[in-house]
C-alpha cells in the first residue's frame, strides 16, 4: 500500500480570511491570547492495483515525537495487514521513527524520501490546505477541547466525502492508478 504522510498543527489563533461585513464595519473577532496548539499525523493511502483512496488521521495535544509516529505506522500496518510504502519528507521525527521500526524488525516498512524543500509533492500537504483555510478558516475556538473536536470534525468530514481525496493528488501533480476492470470481449 502506498501511503503519503505528514503533519501539521492547528492553532487556537484563528486564521483570518476574507470574510463579509456590513459597509462601513470592519469584522471582529474576539480571540484568546493563548498560542496552543494541536498536532496532526495524516496520511493519504492508495490501495493496490485501485484506485481507491483512505485518509488517515492522529490528533494529539503535544508535538509529534518519534513514538507518536511509529506508533501511528504500526496502527496503519494493522489496519491494512500488508506492506506499506511511506513517501514522507525528511524530518528528523520520520527518518528517526523509520530507523528505530527498521531496528526492531518492521520488514513490512519501506520509504521513499520526498526531496528537500518539495511540500508541493505531498498530497497530504493539500489536506492539510483545505482544512485550514476553508473549514477552520476565521474558526475561532472556545478552547482547546473545542478545537480538537473541530479538526477531528473537519478531517472526519474529509475523509467521509471521499470525492475530495483525489483533488489533494491533483494538486500535487500526481495521477491515480485507474481501477482496472475486466474487458468484454464481444
Amino acid at each position: 500500500m502506498l501511503v503519503f504522510l505528514d503533519e501539521s498543527g492547528f492553532r487556537l489563533q484563528p486564521l483570518n480570511r476574507r470574510t463579509w461585513a456590513p459597509i462601513g464595519k470592519r469584522p471582529q473577532q474576539v480571540v484568546s491570547q493563548r498560542h496552543d496548539r494541536l498536532s496532526v499525523i495524516g496520511s493519504l493511502s492508495v490501495l493496490p492495483g485501485s484506485s481507491k483512496l483512505r485518509q488517515h488521521f492522529a490528533v494529539q495535544e503535544r508535538n509529534v515525537r518519534t513514538p507518536d509516529l511509529m506508533r501511528y505506522l504500526r496502527r496503519l500496518r494493522s489496519k491494512h495487514r500488508r506492506p506499506l510504502v511511506v513517501v514522507m519528507d525528511r524530518l528528523n521525527v520520520h527518518r528517526s521513527a523509520v530507523r528505530k521500526l527498521h531496528d526492531r524488525g518492521a520488514t513490512w516498512l519501506d520509504v521513499e524520501w520526498l526531496p528537500g524543500y518539495a511540500p508541493d509533492l505531498n498530497p497530504v500537504e493539500a489536506l492539510w490546505s483545505h482544512a485550514k483555510y476553508t473549514k477552520l478558516a476565521n474558526f475561532i475556538p472556545t478552547g482547546f477541547d473545542r478545537l480538537h473536536d473541530a479538526v477531528a470534525e473537519v478531517l472526519d468530514e474529509i475523509s467521509f466525502r471521499n470525492s475530495l481525496l483525489p483533488s489533494f493528488f491533483q494538486a500535487a501533480k500526481l495521477s491515480l492508478p485507474m481501477a482496472h476492470s475486466p474487458r468484454r470481449e464481444e
